[in-house]
């Protein structure tokens, strides 16, 4: 049985938020489990306290961390449907393309808003997310 990839995101920013539902939504076979990174779970699978405290979105496959960018990218490696095709822009140098991810993390709040706590999800997406 394949092993399931954590995606831990902000679990206050309505683009991770958004960005959490897009990937439920594509994700048919439901490789993608879910924690926000201010969690009690985040802190545990990610023991840099630098990068759990980081405000962004990282990738946890087959034991090996991912972020920013290259986590994005290889997220859309799995889901279905012509995503896959967004992983070609890996072959982009990672300094060009986390670049143009940090001015997205950076204005994310101020461009999409931010709730007051972290979503809850709804009954029948409540296996998706790890508990605490």
């Amino acid at each position: 049985m394949k092993e399931n990839a954590v995606i831990l995101f902000d679990g206050v920013c309505n683009l991770c938020n958004g960005a959490v539902k897009f990937v439920i939504r594509h994700d048919k076979n439901a490789y993608f489990k879910f924690a926000p990174l201010q969690s009690e779970i985040a802190s545990r699978l990610v023991t840099d306290k630098n990068l759990s405290r980081a405000n962004t979105f990282l990738l946890l496959e087959q034991g090996k961390l991912y972020k920013r960018s290259t986590a994005a990218l290889r997220v859309c490696l799995h889901l279905n449907g012509a995503w896959k095709l967004l992983y070609g822009l890996i072959i982009v140098p990672g300094f060009i393309r986390d670049a143009l991810y940090d001015i997205v993390a950076k204005n994310r709040t101020r461009w999409f808003g931010k709730k007051d706590a972290c979503m809850i999800p709804s009954d029948n997406l409540r296996s998706r997310f790890l508990n605490q």
